[in-house]
């Protein structure tokens, strides 16, 4: 069977695939949203090659039997231009019951395919478009899925992981040793020091400023300024500005691309062959190598956050507090009216 999945498009909150079955002669856009697909009695009737007065009985009666619950089954998923009203949306259950009341070998194919898609989404939390991709025809999605995994590269967690996993296959590798345990904190402060010419430390010393919105961390990802966490405020990430991430997820892409390619040709390499390696990368690039330890300690650093945050945090009890007060003096108003 030769199925072909279209690029995900956006659609209010869910994606779009494109489903063709094996001679092309069945093409329909399936919904993929809240772990599930979804069609409208229309799609249905292509799919089963039935009419829709045969598909909306068969979805009467599964649902009248007790069958699936209607309520869980089917959705709106809102009107666009081009529609009068919203259709309803049937889930994957429903196609399946469908698909074995009408005996339709297209729900069976249908059902194998949409399974696998799911699989894929579920797991890796996108379906991949190998056909589109060599076409040419998805470029735009291809660079959102790379933006996409450099931000996962980017994370505290999988970096230091990765990292952790490239150093441990050095011939001179020792879990206790001091250069082992400072080498992720090296590696960090030259990545850093390439794209804003600080070190972890200082960035947080020089930008942590509780007069400014979210206290200067132009990366956070907190919307709410309350929902900000003490530890937070530490992390020197935090502080880039968007150029500034833009460029250290490509260099560490760049890193752990020559790190996998090396241990994909077991090709020995020593602790400082690491470090090495990152100073070409970074000077490929045409950036500046840190060749010092900096003028701000880490003790300075969080000496610092942890005083902004407190003051950030009382001007942030100080403003909950005048707007409990004047919520208070609104009500007393409605009262009085």
């Amino acid at each position: 069977m030769n199925f072909m999945d279209e690029q995900p498009t956006s659609m209010n909150t869910g994606e779009i695939l494109l489903y063709q079955n094996q001679d092309g002669s069945i093409k329909i856009d399936v919904r993929l949203e809240e772990e599930t697909v979804w069609l409208t009695q229309d799609q249905m009737a292509q799919l089963f090659g039935k009419a829709k007065s045969t598909i909306n009985e068969h979805i009467k009666n599964i649902f009248e039997e007790g069958e699936l619950q209607e309520e869980l089954c089917m959705h709106k998923f809102g009107i666009s231009e081009f529609q009068q009203k919203a259709p309803n949306y049937y889930n994957l259950d429903v196609i399946i019951s469908v698909g074995y009341r009408v005996k339709s070998l297209q729900g069976t194919q249908f059902r194998i395919w949409a399974t696998q898609r799911l699989k894929e989404y579920i797991v890796k939390g996108f379906a991949l478009n190998d056909d589109r991709f060599k076409t040419g025809n998805s470029m735009n999605y291809f660079n959102e899925l790379q933006s996409r995994i450099r931000e996962i590269r980017l994370s505290e967690k999988f970096f230091y992981q990765k990292i952790k996993d490239i150093y441990t296959t050095s011939i001179d590798y020792d879990a206790k040793d001091e250069k082992t345990i400072s080498f992720f904190k090296i590696v960090q402060n030259k990545l850093l020091w390439a794209i804003s010419q600080n070190t972890a430390a200082e960035l947080v010393y020089r930008r942590v400023d509780a007069t400014l919105p979210l206290l200067g961390m132009q990366s956070y990802d907190k919307k709410e300024a309350k929902l900000i966490a003490k530890t937070e405020v530490s992390v020197a990430k935090n502080y880039l500005n968007e150029d500034e991430m833009k460029l250290l997820g490509l260099l560490v892409e760049q890193y752990l691309a020559f790190a996998e390619t090396m241990a994909q040709q077991q090709t020995p390499m020593y602790m400082k062959d690491w470090t090495a390696r990152l100073d070409s990368i970074l000077q490929l690039n045409g950036r500046e190598l840190l060749t010092h330890a900096g003028q701000i300690s880490h003790q300075m650093a969080l000496d610092k956050s942890s005083g902004e945050f407190e003051k950030f945090r009382e001007t942030q009890k100080a403003l909950e507090i005048e707007q409990s007060l004047k919520e208070i003096e609104a009500d007393i108003k409605k009262l009085k009216k």
